[in-house]
């Protein structure tokens, strides 16, 4: 009986409510969010001080979305981190960040790469310890010093693993160290880096390592190519045949095994780079296959075509000139005259001509 007046007495309040879930949101008396603009936006959101974290986490995020938007924003977004970034431990926290975005988030290496580039030079502070690129290529060294225990870890161990050595490949391309005199330099000890977590990889032959080992040779392989040429040093011509003797004797995939095929292939032909022809000053037939690619063609009398190329040019060349009838009047079919070069032919056309056929044999026997 009690139970059925209680719940009387309930039902009657609700009826007399004059509560409503469309009344205005509570705010108490005296508090106006419009007096601080840092705890209020146009959606009438609230939300503290924005941390480095959240500030770079949105603008990577960003930059991860629509990587074509780098160069409008990268400046904006130094802008704000030299304002924030003052202290020694925020620029610790911002080294991590970024690092961590660059190897965890898909084809984010590039971009991540060439923003530690940016930074490495228009981020003002430098503390004591190190600035920007010297606290990165320390954080690198970290990863890098576990690489033999990475490589023969679990899948997931493994997987960041190859995230690094990429963004490290990145690194190398990307990351300008300033010299005194004439343009700027690679980063050497990343040079040396990235032949080393090569060898680290081949030693450990399954197929996700070597995959990894060959995105990174497509990725860097003609300037590291190019690199260890200019010093002197056979460092490609080791990884390479390291390569070969993987294809010979490890239990890789079939897949892989091509694609290991494909990169000795790719090396074999300069990295697929096509190499520009001499300068026109040093050409010659020997050195030049296009030699005479731009040469006149000219016909004999039956209509055999002839150029510069041909061994019997002078030959063929000189009994064309001889002909009185060489610059003569053509004529049609019903033997009316329509066209005469005496008469059309400018003199300084002509000896523009006669030049240009003596100009070409002074050429072929050079």
């Amino acid at each position: 009986m009690s139970a059925s007046k209680g719940s009387n007495d309930v039902d009657s309040l609700v009826k007399s409510s004059k509560l409503s879930a469309s009344a205005p949101e509570f705010v108490p008396s005296g508090f106006n969010p419009y007096d601080d603009p840092a705890c209020y936006d146009e959606n009438e959101l609230y939300y503290g001080e924005p941390t480095l974290a959240d500030m770079v986490t949105d603008f990577l995020d960003h930059l991860s979305s629509s990587p074509g938007s780098f160069e409008s924003d990268v400046e904006d977004i130094t802008g704000m981190l030299n304002s924030f970034v003052t202290t020694e431990e925020l620029l610790q926290e911002l080294v991590e960040l970024i690092y961590t975005q660059s190897t965890s988030i898909p084809n984010f290496s590039y971009t991540g790469a060439r923003l530690c580039n940016y930074l490495s030079q228009h981020l003002n502070v430098s503390p004591p310890s190190g600035n920007f690129r010297k606290r990165l290529l320390k954080r690198c060294q970290t990863e890098y010093e576990q690489r033999d225990a990475a490589v023969n870890g679990d899948a997931e161990t493994q997987k960041k693993f190859h995230s690094f050595v990429l963004f490290l490949g990145e690194l190398y391309l990307h990351l300008e160290i300033k010299s005194a005199k004439g343009p700027p330099n690679r980063a050497e000890i990343l040079l040396s880096a990235l032949k080393d977590l090569m060898n680290t990889l081949l030693s450990s032959p399954v197929d996700a390592n070597l995959i990894c080992a060959v995105k990174l040779l497509k990725l860097t392989g003609s300037v590291l190519d190019d690199a260890w040429k200019e010093s002197g040093k056979p460092h490609m011509e080791e990884l390479i045949q390291r390569i070969e003797n993987v294809v010979l004797d490890a239990t890789c995939s079939r897949d892989v095994r091509q694609m290991l095929l494909k990169l000795v292939e790719l090396r074999s032909s300069d990295w697929g780079r096509v190499r520009a022809p001499p300068a026109a000053s040093n050409a010659t037939p020997d050195n030049d296959p296009n030699y005479f690619m731009n040469e006149p063609t000219f016909y004999t009398e039956d209509g055999t075509p002839f150029t510069a190329a041909d061994p019997e040019y002078a030959e063929k060349y000189q009994e064309i000139m001889d002909k009185q009838d060489y610059f003569h009047d053509i004529y049609g079919e019903n033997g009316n005259e329509v066209y005469d070069f005496e008469d059309e032919m400018e003199p300084e056309i002509e000896e523009a001509f006669e030049n240009f056929c003596l100009e070409s044999e002074r050429k072929r026997q050079q």
